[in-house]
């Protein structure tokens, strides 16, 4: 019903930035939260930020001063844009929706994009 597809990702030197793109398409009524998780190698999969619908912005303290989260309600699309990248950055980025498909849904369903690879090396 709800498709999300990131782009955006790719390999950059530290030091440098990328900018992650989602776009949420589908059967959507109004989407509350959107984030941004990640998973690296042998890791569990960690919450990088997320911002609500009215626009307040959470960030893990690892980068904390370092990413900007962002959206647009009218493209039902959300941004994360990384500066200083450090190669322990490295990891798969995942995007999240909580979207409602109708307005007679009592709760939002939470729906993941399959994954952007971003590589940070010299």
């Amino acid at each position: 019903q709800v498709q999300l597809v990131e782009s955006g990702g790719g390999l950059v030197q530290p030091g440098g930035s990328l900018r992650l793109s989602c776009a949420a398409s589908g059967i959507i009524f109004t989407i509350n939260d959107m984030g941004w998780y990640r998973q690296a190698p042998g890791k569990q999969r960690e919450l990088v930020a997320f911002i609500t619908k009215g626009g307040i912005t959470n960030y893990a303290d690892s980068v904390k001063g370092r990413c900007t989260i962002s959206r647009d309600n009218a493209k039902n699309a959300v941004y994360l844009q990384m500066n200083s990248l450090k190669p322990e950055d490295t990891a798969v980025y995942y995007c999240t929706s909580e979207v409602k498909t109708s307005s007679r849904a009592q709760w939002p369903t939470n729906y993941w994009g399959q994954g952007t690879q971003v590589t940070v090396s010299s």
